[in-house]
């Protein structure tokens, strides 16, 4: 292929991923422009369907959309649930995984087939059984029910993490034994540094999970004090349906989060997700 067919193709590429990127960052902008607008702004139109740009820019709605929408309260409530997910399943996922990998035990193939099984099992099938479990203990109405099932695995990240101890060479993990270590100093102290950038991966995809969660909280929780960020701008849009500046306020203080961690841990998201092993 010629350097000039070379650069035609790469030109096209280009073109496509830039309006690709546009496509997608249309209804973010949307939403912080709106978020900016006065309650007027949010009604008037011009040719482009709506007041794109606001004038003047209105930044006390960050503030307001604090005390309207009660986000202080709901970011606690979304925070406390998250890092205990992201706990869980590090936990777990990272035990399990390993046990998958490394050790001999029996029937550890076919329990591993059963797990990755469970992939295919649509969350609705266990909703009601799950539901009446924790309702039978008293947990309903509580943070709980939205964080425990994580310290039981994910099959997701159970299998992330299994195929990234499969790329460790067994020599490390001999050398390590031989050295006097155990199978919890082995793992901990020797396979999880090699795998940080799939602890990484399962870290961010907890956490938007989590974070982005409305179901879960929408089955659960009953009281205002308990929302999350997604029940409560629900809650908001209900009481307070007109008022779209501070909807969208609010929407962009729970969208942050979720970009700041992404980017901050953007190489090794991608490196994760690749499943490139560990580096000589």
């Amino acid at each position: 292929m010629s350097k000039k067919v070379k650069t035609h193709h790469c030109i096209v590429l280009h073109a496509v991923l830039l309006l690709g990127s546009f496509l997608f960052l249309v209804p973010l902008f949307a939403m912080i422009s709106t978020s900016l607008k006065t309650e007027q702004q949010t009604m008037l139109v011009d040719t482009w369907g709506h007041v794109m740009i606001p004038e003047p820019f209105v930044w006390k709605n960050y503030l307001n959309a604090l005390e309207y929408v009660n986000l202080i309260s709901c970011f606690k409530n979304s925070f406390h649930v998250t890092i205990l997910t992201i706990i869980g399943s590090l936990l777990s996922c990272t035990i399990v995984s390993y046990s998958f990998a490394r050790l001999r035990w029996p029937g550890r193939d076919a329990i591993f087939l059963i797990v990755i099984a469970t992939m295919m099992l649509p969350a609705q099938v266990t909703m009601v059984p799950v539901f009446l479990i924790f309702a039978k203990i008293g947990w309903v109405n509580t943070l709980k029910p939205l964080w425990i099932g994580s310290f039981f695995g994910t099959a997701f990240f159970i299998f992330l993490l299994r195929q990234f101890f499969m790329t460790i060479p067994t020599d490390i993990e001999e050398a390590a034994k031989i050295d006097g270590c155990g199978y919890v100093r082995t793992l901990v102290q020797v396979m999880v540094p090699l795998i940080k950038p799939a602890l990484l991966s399962v870290i961010i995809f907890q956490f938007m999970w989590t974070w982005n969660d409305f179901l879960g909280p929408l089955i659960y929780i009953q009281s205002k004090e308990l929302m999350t960020l997604t029940l409560g701008l629900q809650a908001f849009t209900y009481a307070h349906s007109g008022q779209w500046h501070y909807l969208m306020a609010g929407s962009v203080m729970m969208t942050v989060p979720v970009i700041i961690l992404f980017f901050a841990l953007q190489r090794y998201f991608i490196e994760g997700v690749t499943l490139t092993g560990i580096k000589g």
